[in-house]
């Protein structure tokens, strides 16, 4: 996998919104780099927080759209220097939109969506992780992509145990929201890399 794969991926079909009016949008960022076994890709943990709906999970940077952003890219591209100091401007070049997604927390739908734009890391640059982050974690696209990562997660909710899809790479497990976003990232890398399959089986 490499980027003129991601390139072809996203060119595919152009992002889709979310149908139902909503009164609020945010965005984040999906940031790939070339790693030492392909590209890899930026998650954060989330710090806990009573009022954070995704409270200590794993996530893209990302947020609420402000009044002063003059687009949901730049929003992108804000809370991500907010977050962890990068500084997506100077650094990465953005490839496209992924599909918009309707938020959701503990079980119920969010009057929110959620944008997701791929950027290219072009050099290494430095992170300030913010109070609102614990850590940051780069996983190879690889592992992501592997069915072998597939995993589920359990989630307990009013005394109730219910079982999500998720990813577990390496003791990460990506569930929820991020789970949702990948998603659908991996489908349009698929279908990309799906005619060279055939040509080569």
């Amino acid at each position: 996998m490499d980027f003129a794969q991601v390139r072809a991926a996203l060119a595919l079909r152009p992002a889709e919104r979310v149908a139902d009016a909503v009164r609020s949008r945010a965005a984040v960022a999906v940031i790939l780099r070339d790693g030492t076994d392909g590209l890899e890709a930026l998650f954060i943990r989330r710090a806990e927080h009573p009022r954070d709906p995704w409270s200590g999970q794993v996530a893209f940077p990302g947020g609420r759209s402000e009044p002063r952003d003059p687009d949901l890219e730049a929003t992108a591209r804000r809370e991500t220097l907010e977050e962890i100091g990068l500084d997506l401007h100077a650094a990465a070049e953005l490839i496209g939109p992924l599909d918009e997604v309707r938020a959701m927390a503990r079980l119920r739908p969010m009057d929110l969506s959620i944008t997701p734009f791929v950027y290219r890391l072009r050099e290494a640059a430095p992170t300030r992780l913010s109070p609102e982050v614990t850590s940051l974690h780069w996983l190879p696209l690889r592992a992501l992509l592997d069915p072998a990562s597939a995993s589920t997660m359990q989630y307990v909710h009013e005394a109730t145990t219910l079982s999500f899809p998720s990813l577990d790479v390496g003791g990460l497990v990506i569930w929820g929201l991020t789970y949702r976003m990948f998603t659908g990232l991996a489908e349009r890398l698929r279908a990309a890399s799906a005619p060279e399959d055939r040509a080569n089986p």
